[in-house]
């Protein structure tokens, strides 16, 4: 039975990383669970390791990577993430959670609230960002949220008690981004003018 405390870091921090790109940690967990060592999935969680499974992510995952760059467009499937994110990130926490004696309610409320809560700061961020740089900086940011949330996903099945302070350490700069974001955003449009 593998550790909890350990089960729970890698769920964690894979859920975290599910906010960032939901099908980035799908395919790096059924990766590396197909080939090897490095986690093992119980049934019906090993279905993810699945060519077919596999493949059909890495089909979609490659049309949100691309859409994600495109403006409008990724306003439009951070819609979608706000729906998907918590679902894989429950997913995620769940599966690697599911030999190790946590409470199956745990780990999904757990997995679905860290995904859906870093989905939430990342769509607030976009139109943010949109705003402020007539949306020249989203492909950027697009880009960095791939790349934490493929950081995040091998580090929490290499080195899940790091992953999960990444995660935190993540989530707290996410916070303070918003704030920063919407201080410049108020400054940009001024005084809120009173209405008589």
């Amino acid at each position: 039975m593998p550790d909890p405390l350990l089960s729970i870091a890698t769920g964690l921090a894979l859920s975290t990383a599910a906010g960032f790109n939901a099908y980035v940690p799908l395919l790096v967990t059924g990766f590396l669970s197909r080939t090897t060592d490095l986690i093992s999935l119980e049934a019906p969680f090993d279905r993810l390791e699945e060519p077919v499974v596999l493949a059909a992510i890495a089909t979609v995952g490659l049309v949100d990577f691309v859409g994600d760059k495109v403006p409008a467009i990724d306003h439009v499937l951070h819609a979608i993430g706000l729906v998907v994110a918590p679902a894989a990130g429950a997913f995620l926490a769940l599966g690697v959670a599911s030999d190790s004696g946590i409470v199956p309610a745990v780990a999904l409320v757990s997995g679905a609230v860290a995904a859906g809560a870093t989905q939430g700061a990342r769509a607030t961020v976009r139109p943010l960002s949109t705003v402020t740089t007539g949306g020249m900086a989203n492909p950027l940011l697009s880009l960095g949220e791939d790349g934490v949330s493929a950081t995040l996903s091998f580090t929490a099945i290499v080195v899940p008690i790091v992953a999960l302070v990444l995660a935190v350490v993540v989530v707290v700069l996410s916070v303070v981004a918003i704030r920063r974001f919407r201080r410049a955003v108020r400054s940009r449009m001024g005084p809120a003018t009173p209405t008589t």
